[in-house]
């Protein structure tokens, strides 16, 4: 070692929790709580300072607001629950002159993020969880045979290092930790690009009077067809107005976009903006496998994200529960190596990964689709069927049903043709999945099933191939 880095490891500080979770947000708040309700030393890294810790980008809708671990208990978020009203999707399609009033399965809710997250920061804290704010991880630090072992990091130019048994990477979309683990002894998903994921941005919006649509999440096509903009309503009068588009598109144009129907709808005249944000996340299947020795992705970092509507706080809370779970228990038996962590991707993939990736078939789908097609197919069908389809995965179509959707389809019946075809091979993607294997030997055989559907995905609907 040299003399510099005899100084510089002389001024590390160290640290030697059970576990490290890097990231508080959803994911690394609840698994945190949950590992400190076991009794384990459980430190939290986050990047921020206190006072802006929780502040991120987002639509702010949360479906399956009726369901969270209780490792933090529901009632110490429910005040960052600022709309409980709404029950329905409303979706505007200016190229066929309609508006789509379709129902949405399950509890919904819009909130306050910024809130949100000082609450489940707050409950992770209150369950024991140590949180160090301003703390930016630099490097994953790994043994020879290639069990992470903890994390390097710097607090206001101080170096720090710490050792722990598990290191939960909550760092979110295309997550730096990932850059500088060696995976090659472990299954954990390498097969991940810029192009799996969107970009996006989001205005809190203040407007006079209250707005019709109050009950209702708002969907509306970008005049580009890699994206949609959104209208969330937190109260009456204050709106999250926001878009997401793939990160294959440019950023400002699509920016220009929202703000050029901000101007034309009559709602938002003379509104105050405030509160720009923006932030990358998964439109992708998830992992096919987050855990590694010593090392478990939750959250965005592991794709955990609806791909169809970038809905994905319920499922982050649940996937930090699962992966905490496993991790206890890995403590308990004195291993934490990939096969004792595997329960978690299987839990992860039971609740809601086989649905997931089962829907981001029609995200490829639409990569091959004219956009003005698909919007005069969606004008058509029945408003409950497509709902099942943005959030099951699946949807099923009685006759009358489907000669009703024909008919009023009429011109688009080459899209339809190639939708059904698709969905076939969507419900043959979501078996398969739902049997997902019980160990990390298995994993190789069933990528390889899962592979020669995705062929068939690609051929079907004439999309390059995404993976």
């Amino acid at each position: 070692m040299s003399t510099q880095e005899q100084s510089t490891a002389a001024a590390s500080e160290t640290y030697s929790p059970d576990v490290v979770v890097v990231g508080a947000g959803t994911a690394g708040c609840y698994a945190a709580a949950t590992v400190a309700r076991e009794g384990y030393d459980v430190v939290i890294l986050e990047r921020k300072t206190e006072e802006e810790a929780g502040h991120i980008a987002c639509g702010d809708a949360l479906k399956g607001a009726d369901a969270f671990p209780d490792s933090i208990p529901k009632s110490q978020i429910e005040s960052a629950f600022t709309n409980t009203g709404v029950d329905h999707g409303r979706f505007e399609i200016p190229q066929e002159d309609t508006v789509l009033e379709i129902p949405i399965p399950g509890e919904l809710a819009v909130i306050d993020r910024w809130e949100y997250g000082r609450l489940i920061i707050e409950g992770a804290a209150d369950a024991g969880a140590d949180l160090h704010y301003d703390t930016v991880v630099k490097n994953v630090t790994q043994a020879d045979d290639g069990r992470v072992t903890g994390v390097e990091a710097v607090r206001k130019g101080d170096a720090r290092t710490y050792e722990a048994d598990v290191v939960i990477d909550a760092a979110g979309s295309l997550s730096v930790l990932q850059d500088n683990v060696d995976f090659s002894t472990s299954t954990f998903d390498t097969n991940v690009n810029y192009s799996h994921f969107c970009s996006a941005y989001r205005e809190i919006v203040h407007v006079d009077e209250p707005v019709e649509w109050d009950d209702a999440l708002v969907f509306k096509p970008t005049e580009r067809a890699a994206g949609y903009l959104w209208y969330f309503p937190r109260t009456e009068t204050e709106i999250n107005a926001g878009l997401g588009f793939q990160m294959t598109e440019e950023p400002m144009k699509l920016v220009d976009d929202l703000k050029r129907d901000l101007q034309n709808r009559a709602e938002f005249r003379g509104a105050e903006v405030e509160d720009k944000l923006g932030a990358a996340l998964p439109t992708r299947r998830p992992y096919d496998s987050a855990v590694h020795p010593g090392y478990v992705a939750v959250g965005d970092a592991a794709g955990h994200v609806n791909p169809t509507t970038g809905g994905g706080i319920a499922g982050a809370a649940y996937a930090g529960k699962y992966a905490a779970e496993a991790i206890v228990e890995g403590l308990e038996d004195g291993d934490v190596g990939e096969k004792a962590l595997w329960e978690y991707n299987e839990r992860v993939m039971d609740h809601f990964g086989a649905r997931y990736a089962a829907l981001d078939v029609y995200n490829i789908l639409s990569t091959a689709v004219d956009v003005d097609d698909l919007m005069g197919l969606l004008a058509a069908m029945p408003g409950e069927k497509l709902a099942e389809a943005l959030y099951s995965g699946s949807t099923s179509i009685s006759p009358m049903l489907a000669i009703e959707s024909l008919y009023k389809s009429r011109d688009h019946w080459g899209t339809i043709w190639n939708l059904f075809r698709t969905k076939r091979r969507a419900d043959e993607l979501l078996e398969l999945y739902e049997h997902y294997p019980n160990h990390p030997a298995a994993l190789e055989h069933w990528q390889q099933r899962r592979d020669d559907i995705m062929d068939d995905v690609y051929e079907t609907t004439g999309a390059e191939p995404k993976y």
